[in-house]
């Protein structure tokens, strides 16, 4: 329960001993630091990672920061939650422990040893597995103690075997960390790893091609060598089969599918792939589906392939593409708002059709509008643009008779 509601909103009050000495309310995962005092996690967490080297309450050093469970006054929070639910107060959740260093550190070395029987080290990468799927700071535990280096080297080991769970296991827990630059470079600088990755596309487990697209969204991001992310982009089927996970009716496959599109189409010579793969009516078909980060990355992947006459033509080409467009300009986000301009600008630009087009679904309104909001300064520069180009277009009575037109800031050309 909120430790912020007042007693009086209650009817009954909260004992001292209950709450925070840091944040005052009620503690939900009381655990003891190396001076004895207790503290909810997530405030002492949050005291120490602001710098802090001192105990809050006695002042002195911290000189270990392990944080032990109080189970025992957990426990009595919690019955005395049960004891007071009249007053509307509800029994605090059992909190998950975080990862423990020690078996974390087991566990990796029981999954890299060799030795160990197939079963030993799979049952340890399952282990792990959970933990890192179980939060943000299970995932930074595990890689305290150079997990990622360790499951690059399973997963790549044995890839022709005929009983690959140890690999897949390894994909699906690197698919949950951010790799380093030398990392990416581990992977996209040796060809036949890439070619295994690609070939996990399209394995019969959706999961196992999420994974995989995951990873190579990962590496592609992660590698500043232009040549290696280029070679990446150029191999046979990658852009058909993300396209195919994009494709997919899963919210977690249409979020690494644009991320990876966007990724691969960032690459400027092989955009021309992903337009004969069919990404522009993947993209078109899912538009209106994506949450705002990927409804931003997919308009931006729509404008980084108009600028292709491939791309250009198969946009204009879709009978939902220039109302969708206009229809999103303002809704989703200040970046969206530019990588929508930016896109019927390069369509306008290329077909005087499209121009009566947008007109006709209401662009001016549109984009008058855009030029006096908040919005960045090349969203606004891209609208005044598109403006210019479609002044032969607009009906002469909307350009002489519009309020919108008469507040803002743009003036007849």
């Amino acid at each position: 329960m909120p430790g912020s509601l007042e007693p009086l909103d209650l009817g009954v009050q909260i004992p001292y001993h209950f709450r925070c000495p840091i944040s005052l309310e009620l503690m939900r995962d009381p655990v003891i630091v190396g001076t004895g005092q207790t503290y909810d996690r997530s405030s002492i967490e949050s005291w120490v990672a602001t710098g802090n080297t001192t105990c809050p309450v006695t002042r002195l050093p911290l000189t270990d920061f392990t944080l032990i469970p109080n189970h025992t006054l957990r426990r009595l929070i919690q019955e005395w939650c049960v004891a007071n639910r009249c007053y509307g107060v509800e029994r605090i959740p059992t909190p998950k422990q975080p990862a423990d260093p020690v078996i974390v550190r087991s566990l990796l070395n029981q999954a890299a040893s060799e030795s160990n029987t197939r079963h030993a080290r799979l049952s340890a990468l399952r282990r792990l597995r959970g933990l890192a799927r179980d939060s943000e700071k299970n995932r930074s535990v595990i890689s305290a103690f150079n997990a990622r280096e360790v499951l690059i080297g399973i997963l790549f080991s044995e890839t022709n075997s005929g009983s690959p769970e140890l690999n897949l296991e390894s994909l699906a827990i690197l698919s949950s960390f951010p790799l380093s630059e030398s990392e990416c470079l581990l992977i996209s600088s040796d060809p036949d790893r890439i070619t295994y990755l690609i070939a996990l596309l399209c394995h019969s487990s959706i999961d196992v091609r999420v994974n995989s697209a995951s990873l190579l969204e990962n590496v592609v991001a992660g590698t500043r060598s232009p040549e290696h992310r280029a070679e990446i982009s150029n191999h046979d089927e990658i852009f058909d089969r993300i396209v195919g996970i994009l494709n997919l009716t899963y919210p977690r496959a249409m979020k690494v599918g644009i991320k990876a599109l966007f990724a691969l189409c960032l690459v400027k010579q092989h955009r021309h792939k992903a337009v004969e793969a069919g990404a522009v009516e993947a993209l078109i078909d899912r538009l209106a589906d994506f949450e705002k980060y990927d409804a931003e990355r997919a308009l931006a992947t729509v404008e980084l392939l108009c600028r292709i006459p491939e791309g250009c033509a198969a946009f204009a080409s879709h009978a939902l593409t220039v109302p969708l467009l206009v229809k999103i300009i303002l809704k989703v986000s200040d970046r969206a708002t530019e990588y929508a301009t930016g896109a019927l600008l390069s369509l306008c630009s290329a077909e005087e059709r499209l121009q009566n087009e947008a007109v006709a679904v209401g662009v001016l309104t549109q984009l008058l509008l855009l030029v006096q909001s908040d919005c960045t300064e090349r969203a606004k520069r891209k609208a005044q643009m598109l403006l210019k180009l479609l002044r032969d277009s607009w009906p002469e009575k909307t350009v002489r008779n519009s309020d919108d037109f008469a507040c803002s800031d743009v003036v007849p050309f």
